[in-house]
This record gives C-alpha cells, structure tokens and sequence, in this order.
C-alpha cells in the first residue's frame, strides 16, 4: 500500500495534521489519512488511540478556518492487531479552508498535489475566495427568530447525547452576528416546510390515491416519519409452498433508508424546494432538489466521493446515527441498484428504484416475521421489562427485544427489521454488552443470552 492523491499516511499524531486535512478540504475529492501507518505501508498502531481521536477532533474544530464540522470522520480501526484511526475528510464546499493562525494566505492554505500537501498559490487562493457559496443555508438568516428544539433534544437524548445550553452554536446553528440560520429553522419545533410523499394506483401520476404531508418540524423527526411510512409501503409479500416459505420486500430496506436520508441531507434548501417522494405500482421514485455539487464527476458520485451540501444537517444526522459516515450512503445503495437508477438534471437528483416482482401467496400471507421481530417488538413480559430499562436508548431497547425474539438472530437482520447499517447495530450491540445486559454463548454459530437481572 502506498501514498496516493487520496491517501496519506501518518506514523503518529504529529503537528502536522491540520495542513494534511486542510490540504484535502481544498481537494475537490476529498481524502483519507490513516493515523499508525508509516509512509511504507507498515503499521505501528498507536498507544492511546481513544485519546488521540479526541485530541484530533478538539484540534480540526479549533484550528482550521471555516469550520470544518461536519465534513470529516474519525474512524477506529484495527490492522495486523494493532490499533489505528483512518481520518476521512470531505471535499469542502466553503473553499478555500486555510490554518486559523495565518488566515487566506500561502502559509494558511493547502491542497493537495499528487501524494503531498503542497502550499496554495496566492492566486488560487482568491479564486477560490471569489467562488465561496455564501448563500448556504448555514449563512441564510432565518425568517422566524422565535425558535424551539425540544424535539432535537430529544432525539439526541435518546442517542446518548445531551445539548447544552450552547447547543446552537456548537452545532452551528447560528449567523456569524449570531441569529438562527436556515439550518436552525430548519431544525426548530415549528417551521413552514412541507414534505410529500404521494402514492399512485398504476404506473403514472394520474391516479393520486394517497397523499401525506409530513413536516412543519423538526426535519428529524419528518425524515423518520418519511421512513417509517415509506416502510410500511415496502410491505413483505409471502407464499407459502409445500418445501419453503419464500419472503422479499419490494425495495431493499437498507437502500431505501440510505436513499431517503440521502434526499434529506443533500436536498438544496435554499429555494424552499423539499425533496419528494412518490410511490407507484411499480417503483419508487425519490428526487431532491439540486444537481451534482459542482466539480465532482458522476464517477466520482458513484464511487462515493462526498461534497456535502449541508454540512450542518450532515453533522447532526450522524450524532444521531441516521447517517454512518461520510461518502457510505451512495455505494450501500449500489450495492442493491445499478447507477441506472440515478438521474440527474442541472437542478434536480432523482432515484428511481423498480420494484421486486410480487409472489402470488398461497396458503394465506404470514405476518412479519418471528412473532414481531420484523417490527421490532416482542410482547409480554420481556418486552415490558426491556421497555422499563433506564439504562439503554430507545434503539438499543430495540435491538435487545429482537435478539430476546430470536436469541440467534444475525447482524444483518437486526439491521433489516430496524433499517439501520450493520456497524451501527454493532455500536448498540457494544454498548448493551458493556452494560451487562447481553452475553455471546459461542463463536459465529453461537447465540445471544439476555440477562434482565440488571433492572
């Protein structure tokens, strides 16, 4: 493994890592940098790399202007059993991002050339300046000032998260002189955006059978509320014959989520215009308004390359785990769908998801699967014990009840019944075993063991 245009390598946590990130902010790719991994390819792994996660957050936050927040990961990882942490860093849209000390200048701004982060020419420094997208929802000053966030509160509750009292500023939710930005209203209790989501009895928009309205709030809570109706759509058909049971769901549920969310984050608000959705006999279309960011190829698309439109909404989708990291969304959905289904205008992105031929039941249609668990529940006296648990989130109430359900259930069904990533129903799996309600008996062909003596 070597060095490329989007990679770099770093034996340990050394001063020079803001120039590395500032360098591919200014790359219109983006990159990564792996942390305990010398310039050779060898891997030396890193002492405390808890430690020097934090470190590195507290230092890109703090050092690099404007505010990268929201357009990098920090992931941990393991290689050749050592500890390492892969830094991804995003293609910024506020170009050019330069050191806080030295300001726009040759010794501030970086970017990357080949395998190296070079100084920026002053001359492309303020090219770059000039190009600045001012008019993000981030600088939109918002036309109702009177704003609550008790429902964002909540969802980062249940995600393990609390906001102080500075939380509007630290998720970046004001103007520089300090009133709330579009992402605020965005975000607020009470705001004038509507979503749509229609659904059609044939192949066209003439027969409109059905049309909900979601929004007016917290964009959060109408980006679950999309999902779970959009869920429910993509009802599981079942026949039943004298060998097997056959079940399939129209759309894959984990690509349809990641596509969902996808409109959600990336949608170009500054217009008013909010993403749609629309459901036929036989597809799903999902289209959000804006076209490619400008200077990433439809290669560069596909292969997963981010430019996030709205970093802020971006940032505080993955505090909430609807998002996993930067750049997963688009190849976990081609993993299920070819690029055909994508389209794309100059001021509108729209997937088009065909669905799955329906199976003519016989024998009557089974309802969801293992007593529940496709909808996550399991009734009685379990689930209202787990129910009562103040010591898990609301999600990990979830996922404990499926595995009560099915002791021997897989990551990837977990992940289906819940429509979540695999990784993230490990982070939960993690967190319930640390806190002593769930033992693994066994290696891969093992089962889960749920202990309720904890209450």
């Amino acid at each position: 493994m070597t060095e490329t245009n989007r990679i770099e390598y770093k034996r340990e946590l050394s001063d020079g890592l803001e120039k590395e990130v500032i360098a591919f902010l200014n790359y219109r790719e983006g990159g990564i940098i792996y942390i305990g991994i010398d310039k050779e390819g060898n891997t030396y792994g890193l002492a405390d790399a808890d430690g020097d996660q934090l470190k590195i957050k507290d230092r890109l936050k703090n050092n690099i202007r404007p505010s990268a927040l929201g357009l990098f990961d920090i992931v941990s990882e393991e290689r050749d059993g050592k500890n390492i942490l892969k830094v991804i860093v995003a293609s910024g849209p506020e170009k050019p991002y330069h050191l806080k000390k030295y300001g726009m200048s040759e010794k501030g701004c970086f970017i990357r050339l080949g395998s190296a982060a070079e100084p920026m020419p002053q001359k492309m420094i303020d090219e770059l300046f000039a190009k600045r997208t001012r008019n993000s929802i981030s600088k939109i000053k918002a036309g109702r000032q009177y704003l609550s966030f008790s429902q964002l509160k909540i969802y980062y509750e249940e995600s393990g998260h609390t906001l102080g009292k500075a939380f509007a500023k630290n998720l970046e939710l004001l103007t520089e002189n300090g009133a709330f930005n579009y992402a605020g209203y965005l975000l607020a209790d009470k705001n004038n955006t509507s979503i749509k989501v229609a659904k059609y009895s044939g192949k066209t928009r003439t027969d409109l059978i059905e049309s909900n309205e979601y929004g007016h709030e917290c964009l959060v809570k109408a980006t679950k509320q999309v999902i779970d109706k959009i869920a429910v759509e993509n009802r599981t058909n079942t026949k039943i014959t004298a060998k097997e049971r056959q079940q399939a769901s129209l759309w894959n549920p984990i690509a349809l989520r990641e596509a969902i969310i996808n409109a959600f984050v990336h949608n170009d608000y500054t217009n008013e215009i909010t993403p749609k959705f629309e459901i036929f006999a036989d597809r799903i279309e999902i289209t959000s308004a804006g076209g490619l960011p400008e200077g990433l190829s439809k290669q560069e698309f596909f292969e997963g390359f981010s430019v996030p439109r709205n970093k802020e909404l971006m940032r505080i989708f993955k505090d909430l785990e609807l998002v996993e990291q930067l750049g997963s969304g688009i190849p976990r959905i081609l993993e299920h769908y070819g690029k055909e289904s994508f389209g794309f205008s100059d001021n509108f992105l729209r997937m088009t998801f065909n669905a799955k031929e329906t199976a003519v039941e016989e024998g009557g249609q089974i309802g969801g699967l293992m007593g529940g668990q496709k909808g996550g529940v399991i009734g009685g006296v379990i689930g209202g014990v787990i129910d009562a648990t103040e010591a898990l989130t609301k999600r990990q109430k979830e996922v404990l009840k499926l595995i009560a359900a099915n002791p021997s259930i897989t990551y990837n069904e977990i992940a289906e019944a819940l429509g979540i990533n695999e990784s993230a129903v490990g982070k939960h799996i993690t967190a319930i075993k640390n806190k002593g309600f769930l033992t693994r008996q066994g290696d891969t062909r093992g089962y889960w063991e749920v202990n309720l003596d904890k209450n």
